[in-house]
């Protein structure tokens, strides 16, 4: 392919001035230090990031990728966005630190943006689970690397640990959240659809988070609301399903502020729940209880997880646990981001320490045809203290509030 000699292959575009970003320079400073720590611990010379999460950790810019690579370089002494001309001066307005805008114009120059920064032949800090097989493929022909080392583990388990700025960011998120759950709740009625009841809610949040960060992007909030059989996964989209008497319901309200993501998750009932319903919701809402009293530091996540299913097994209830009982907040959302060190799992042994945040959300789903069939499932966000959690949700849960007549 011929390259146009009189274009560039990439261009600074430093247009308007710096926008707000979500948190003061120093706390990005702060955070690109515990990078380049990391990379001296591995030895890497230079950094390419290239997920949305650590683009946005460490730069404040979050990308929209539509198919096209986007990363962040940090060496000892720059930190630099690598965007696409289609976002123009997006990525500098809203990033800490530098910004390349690379072109279309030939095939590649993502890569040759990429390498103008970090160099050639140095060993290179790479996210070995985001970086596909042909984008290493790329990075070893633009970089000549003299080594790779995955970095991925060191960010995450940064990410894990909350400043205090995060933590003020997550409790507005919950809430947020809190509001969207009551918005919810006041839209539930017989004879309207799944949808017409999410986007009451997602409509009430994403004025709440404009109203309270003025000067942030809106973008990815939204609610899953379940009905009846689609309250048996957690993930199961909206549909038109309208709602009927005696459906069991599900809530789930999740704002997206700056990449930050927040969640509310309640079961509900229209109208009077039958005993076996209301029995299996009362032993689901007894173990989110008992779950919020382990979370303390010095507690492992294995260990939390076991003593739950015990809890359960004793009421013969374990077999319809569907997943892990938590896990943590920061900058993640449905598509990006997931720290999966700090879960409710029998596999993750991390252990909490004060600064960490973690949902507690234990779910119990009925099958089909069974009585009580479907997902029964409550979610609380609770912040590790120096001995204890504090839960910063506050929309009530259980049968008291959540029967709507």
């Amino acid at each position: 392919m011929t390259r146009p000699e009189s274009r560039p292959d990439f261009y600074r575009f430093a247009n308007c001035e710096k926008a707000a970003l979500p948190f003061a320079p120093d706390e990005y400073d702060t955070r690109l230090m515990g990078l380049r720590s990391a990379m001296d611990a591995t030895g890497a010379d230079v950094a390419v990031l290239t997920s949305m999460q650590n683009v946005a950790y460490y730069s404040g810019f979050l990308y929209c990728s539509f198919g096209r690579p986007y990363a962040l370089v940090v060496t000892a002494s720059q930190s630099v966005v690598i965007g696409a001309g289609i976002d123009a001066g997006q990525p500098w307005r809203r990033c800490h630190g530098e910004a390349l805008t690379y072109t279309d114009w030939a095939r590649d120059n993502f890569w040759r943006a990429v390498a103008h920064v970090a160099g050639q032949g140095r060993r290179v800090g790479i996210e070995a689970d985001h970086l596909t097989l042909a984008r290493r493929d790329e990075l070893d022909t633009f970089l000549s690397p003299a080594g790779t080392v995955d970095l991925a583990p060191a960010t995450m388990q940064q990410r894990m640990r909350k400043s205090p700025a995060e933590l003020d960011l997550i409790r507005a998120g919950a809430a947020v959240a809190d509001i969207g759950g009551h918005a919810i709740r006041a839209a539930v009625r017989e004879g309207a659809r799944e949808i017409d009841v999410a986007m009451a809610g997602r409509d009430a949040m994403e004025l709440e988070i404009a109203r309270r960060f003025p000067e942030a992007e809106y973008r990815d909030t939204w609610v899953w609301f379940q009905s009846g059989p689609n309250t048996d996964g957690a993930h199961n989209p909206v549909t038109g399903r309208v709602l009927q008497r005696g459906d069991l319901l599900s809530l789930n309200a999740f704002p997206m502020i700056s990449g930050y993501y927040t969640a509310l998750e309640r079961t509900m009932v229209l109208g009077e729940p039958d005993p076996v319903t209301l029995a299996i919701w009362e032993a689901n809402v007894a173990a989110h209880d008992y779950g919020m009293s382990l979370l303390r530091p010095g507690a492992s996540c294995a260990d939390i997880t076991q003593r739950i299913n015990a809890f359960l097994a004793e009421r013969d209830l374990l077999q319809y646990r569907s997943f892990g009982y938590g896990h943590s907040f920061g900058v993640l959302s449905h598509y990006y981001g997931r720290e999966a060190g700090l879960e409710l799992r029998e596999d993750i042994g991390t252990v909490l320490e004060p600064g960490m945040v973690i949902s507690m959300e234990p779910m119990l789903t009925i099958p089909e045809g069974r009585p009580g069939a479907g997902g029964y499932r409550e979610h609380d966000i609770l912040i590790v203290t120096g001995d204890g959690a504090e839960d910063i949700t506050r929309y009530p849960y259980g049968p008291g509030f959540n029967v709507i007549a």
